[in-house]
């Protein structure tokens, strides 16, 4: 230790005496080993600039996408995976499913997008059910859990030990006493505050496994914030599936004083797209544990094929660092595009890359009404402010932008001329398009999409408009937060 402390004063001297020269070693790392957005790139720099060694530190625990691919080369598709999806781009060609389907129809091209580029095959039996409130989302998931016979398949980014996982975790032991395979998956640093002792507990359980998701590198030392599993998947019997973004913990019940009511949207899914949702949980278990999940007799069980009476069409889209393609991203910019009414946005955190925030600006101008809703308060300032100045554009080319009052509003989704939506777990942000696995519904069903805008048009209610006038008059310390946080809005 002392020779350390004698080391010290030498090390920062060094450090001290070339420090020109030591940033401008990581500025060529981060502009020739990397390909990426060249704003992205100039942001890492400008923050190197006033932040020396520091910035670059930041730049490895946040910004660094070299290892990626290796990192994730195990993540591939299932061989039935794709059997499916020649099926169905057979089918396309030969214009036999998109001219039995009404909804699909006015919008194949972006079937076919979803279909080739991420496998999202089209699944048309099911049935919906939204939920905005966590009781309600939770009990029903509680019921479900207690009528599965042959699996659970259980993800959450975040899984907090508390009184709302005590009974989930009650139900889950009832359910694997009884000979039901339960697996369960959540993201280390998402669960960074669960002790592993909770985990290790339900491990132990018979039945019962658990996975843990790119794990800390020294027990809690967690400093690889990217390529974390947003994911929020349980399935049961490959017949009905839940995602969303409510995680499993009290604050999502509401009662978190902080926060206060938390405002939220779920899907519980019965039908064909549960199948390919646990696909995707299969994917992500079998990263996390090496474990052949596919050889297990319960999981390959499959419900009769009459015994779905729904008929929403749904593609399950997913996306991630292990993905070429920004799909769930993609897809909004589709959506927003092609709209020729109406836009309707909730999300936590609206950063908006150059060309979402060009299509949304082109929407309105093209006449298409475009509503954005965001929380009042915020959970990460920095995001928060971010957020607030992408508004400025949109009012002023006529967008309606609201800040909802009523708690926190965490939400995730898009509602496109009353006639298909996208919700799942992404944030309208850079960090859930490019670093995070994220996976969302993208639903072809007028009925389902009037819903979600009443529910929108409900939540107006309990919320302020911001106005242009409003907006213009904010004070000079306003202006310099939103500015300051959008100059780093690649980086969050």
């Amino acid at each position: 230790m002392d020779a350390i402390l004698k080391f010290m004063p030498e090390l920062f001297g060094f450090i001290g005496r070339y420090i020109i020269f030591i940033d401008i070693i990581f500025a060529i790392i981060i502009v020739f080993f990397e390909r990426r957005d060249p704003k992205v790139v100039w942001a890492w720099l400008l923050l190197m600039y006033f932040i020396p060694i520091l910035g670059f530190v930041l730049y490895l625990l946040i910004g660094m996408n070299i290892y990626k691919n290796r990192m994730f080369k195990l993540k591939e598709i299932e061989e039935n995976l794709n059997a499916a999806v020649k099926i169905q781009e057979e089918a396309i060609k030969n214009k036999k499913y998109k001219d039995n389907q009404n909804d699909v129809k006015r919008h194949s091209d972006l079937a076919v997008y979803n279909l080739e580029s991420n496998g999202a095959v089209m699944t048309s039996d099911n049935e919906v059910t939204i939920f905005t409130d966590g009781r309600e989302k939770f009990d029903s998931l509680i019921e479900d859990i207690r009528r599965a016979k042959y699996f659970i398949h259980f993800q959450y980014y975040i899984i907090r030990d508390d009184e709302l996982m005590e009974e989930i975790a009650k139900e889950l032991k009832k359910k694997a006493d009884e000979g039901v395979r339960v697996r369960i998956l959540y993201d280390a640093m998402g669960c960074r505050s669960t002790k592993r002792s909770f985990f290790k507990e339900l491990n132990a359980h018979k039945n019962i496994s658990v996975g843990e998701f790119f794990p800390a590198w020294f027990r809690h030392l967690h400093v690889r914030i990217n390529y974390r599993n947003h994911r929020k998947i349980v399935v049961i019997d490959n017949e009905i599936a839940y995602v969303g973004g409510f995680n499993v913990g009290r604050e999502y019940l509401g009662k978190n004083k902080r926060f206060g009511y938390w405002r939220d949207t779920h899907l519980r899914i019965r039908g064909t797209a549960a199948v390919m949702l646990n696909l995707r949980f299969i994917l992500d278990y079998n990263y996390a544990t090496k474990e052949d999940v596919m050889s297990d007799d319960a999981v390959l069980h499959y419900p009769e094929d009459d015994e779905f009476k729904g008929n929403v069409d749904i593609q399950i889209i997913s996306s991630g660092p292990d993905s070429t393609l920004q799909n769930i991203r993609n897809n909004y910019l589709k959506l927003f595009n092609d709209a020729k009414k109406s836009i309707y946005i909730q999300t936590p955190y609206f950063i908006p890359d150059e060309a979402l925030h060009s299509a949304l600006l082109i929407a309105l101008h093209s006449g298409v009404e475009v509503n954005i809703m965001i929380p009042c308060k915020p959970d990460h300032p920095l995001v928060y402010w971010a957020t607030y100045s992408y508004f400025g554009d949109l009012l002023k080319a006529g967008a309606n932008c609201y800040t909802y009052d009523n708690g926190f509003l965490h939400a995730k989704g898009v509602v496109v001329d009353d006639e298909l939506l996208c919700y799942g777990t992404a944030n309208m942000d850079i960090r859930s398009f490019a670093l995070n696995f994220e996976v969302n519904a993208l639903i072809y069903d007028k009925n389902i999409a009037k819903e979600m805008v009443k529910r929108f048009k409900e939540d107006v209610t309990h919320s302020t408009k911001v106005e242009l006038s409003d907006y213009l008059r904010r004070n000079a310390w306003f202006r310099f937060k939103e500015q300051f946080c959008r100059l780093f809005s690649p980086l969050l």
